[in-house]
């Protein structure tokens, strides 16, 4: 734990991932994991985990890199979550709206609709981290 001159302490977490099809679990037993051991369970701990393994999978799908990065902050009753690739796509992900029979797109839908924000900031010299922030109180 970091004391932060608020008072409040700040636990961080972090790891990375291979560009593997069983990351995205890995992924998500890491932060259910991390967020039990920090009392964080039920609701805010399923959107958690649901958004991670959005964010890992979008980075699988849509970068090209060699590893992923995850780091997570809890803070005040918030959680970030962020994902970092190494990509050179330039282009920042975006919500789509698929068709109802369209199998895949729904991915950033579904962070948008259950994070209180999320975000794309830019790592030099390339890649992105995507971010979410989740209430971890009701």
């Amino acid at each position: 734990m970091l004391p932060m001159d608020t008072g409040v302490c700040v636990r961080h977490e972090a790891f990375q991932l291979a560009m593997h099809g069983t990351s995205v679990a890995q992924a998500r037993h890491r932060t259910l994991a991390w967020l039990l051991r920090h009392s964080i369970a039920g609701e805010p701990a399923e959107t958690a985990v649901l958004i991670t393994s959005e964010l890992v999978t979008n980075a699988l799908v849509h970068s090209v890199s060699d590893v992923i990065s995850c780091a997570l902050h809890l803070d005040n009753g918030h959680l970030r979550i962020e994902v970092t690739d190494q990509g050179t796509i330039k282009t920042a992900p975006a919500v789509q709206h698929p068709a109802l029979e369209d199998l895949s797109g729904r991915g950033l839908l579904l962070v948008d609709t259950l994070s209180e924000a999320w975000g794309v900031t830019p790592v030099t010299p390339c890649g992105q981290t995507v971010w979410a922030i989740v209430p971890t109180r009701p």
